[in-house]
């Protein structure tokens, strides 16, 4: 049994932040019940790769979800949303702030209709606040959160990650702040509450000492590129083959190791060397030490004396590297699903890994509007309702 069976969660979102969090809530058992407008579905669906017209990135965002179609700026839609609220657990929301309080689905409605409803509402910039009305997408909340700041190379645009980093951080502090606020309405019979996820707090959240160090010093932490600023040794280091070996050295006696093995005793011994902030003085030296050794080897040589010698390294890997790898095959993180025409696809495995009581996939991602019937027809619409709430557009 899953942990989380039993509880329903009302998905209005669309895209990421909202969508992400409820794929991992379905993952281990709750029932999500994904409402998208009609016609269009989710926007989602039409994002990155298309096959058959719809998005691979769907067949993962999407999976052990249930799609119902309602026209949520209709009257008659918004009834049907009141209805479902009644019967689920968990309400994940991440329309601006403000839409659902123009759909008459404010706060207070929401927690007359249902006291024990929990209300996730993911946005980028929070529910109150001087910007709560700005539009807040993840490349916004990432630069405000201070993380573009520090990607890149100094004196250069800042980069972004690749992938949409903000909005899965959010859903990250959604799924945790939904968890919390379950455990405190069944074991302190607190009833609901409302979980405020901004995306850009989420993204803040991850900033380690940055603010201390200003409220001290006064530092402005700068982008490093490869380098971890102000631990050392842990960059990237090219090899002989052009190939790139990313070693975390930093620990005290893994650096003697390291030092070690590259011929360095002279540096693994000298007292100036044997803690991280003796080092990070002189991060351009340690670092020149260790490409001069790298450069005379392959990649795989490098990881392979490094790890024989206990060092924390790695290489870089694509998504080619991804699927060759024994260990992602070992530890079931490549799992194999069903597009909506039965093509089979790959996707990632489940997390977190739970041994007791895992998280799995029971049913691939649904055809728009697949479930709209079934999901109905349990809050008393029956067939004649339905094909009049359909000719009208509601559904």
């Amino acid at each position: 049994m899953r942990p989380l069976e039993g509880i329903k969660v009302l998905e209005l979102g669309q895209l990421i932040a909202g969508p992400f969090a409820t794929k991992i809530l379905g993952e281990f058992g709750a029932e999500i019940i994904k409402i998208e407008p009609p016609h269009t579905g989710d926007p989602l669906r039409k994002w990155r790769l298309l096959h058959e017209g719809t998005s691979v990135w769907w067949a993962s965002q999407s999976r052990n979800k249930k799609s119902v179609t309602v026209n949520l700026r209709s009257t008659e839609g918004q009834a049907i949303i009141r209805r479902l609220l009644k019967e689920v657990d968990i309400l994940v929301e991440n329309f601006r702030p403000g839409a659902l309080e123009g759909w008459g689905l404010s706060e207070e409605v929401l927690q007359e209709i249902n006291p024990e409803l929990i209300i996730v509402r993911v946005s980028g910039y929070g529910q109150d606040g001087p910007y709560r009305d700005l539009p807040g997408f993840g490349l916004v909340g990432e630069a405000m959160g201070g993380f573009r700041y520090l990607s890149g190379e100094q004196g250069r645009p800042p980069v972004r990650v690749g992938i949409s980093i903000g909005d899965s951080l959010s859903a990250l502090h959604a799924v945790i702040g939904a968890l919390m606020a379950l455990r405190h309405r069944e074991v302190q019979k607190g009833g609901g509450q409302v979980v405020d996820i901004a995306l850009y707090e989420s993204v803040f959240n991850m900033m380690e000492s940055l603010v201390a160090e200003y409220s001290i010093f006064g530092e402005v932490r700068q982008p490093a590129g490869s380098r971890l600023p102000g631990i050392t040794p842990s960059n990237a280091y090219l090899c002989a083959d052009g190939k790139y070996a990313l070693i975390a050295g930093n620990g005290d006696s893994i650096f003697k190791r390291l030092m070690s093995l590259i011929g360095r005793d002279d540096v693994a011994n000298d007292p100036a060397f044997a803690h991280n902030d003796g080092r990070s003085a002189e991060a351009d030296y340690i670092d020149s030490i260790i490409s001069q050794w790298t450069i005379q080897h392959s990649l795989d040589d490098v990881l392979e004396a490094l790890h024989e010698n206990r060092v924390p390294a790695g290489r870089v890997y694509d998504v080619e590297d991804i699927f060759n790898d024994p260990h992602y095959k070992a530890r079931e993180m490549l799992i194999q699903g069903e597009l909506e025409d039965g093509t089979e696809v790959t996707l990632p495995g489940v997390l977190p890994k739970l041994r007791k009581t895992p998280g799995s996939v029971e049913r691939r991602a649904p055809t728009l509007g697949q479930d709209t019937e079934e999901v109905l027809g349990k809050i008393g619409i029956d067939a004649k309702e339905l094909s009049e709430l359909r000719a009208k557009g509601v559904i």
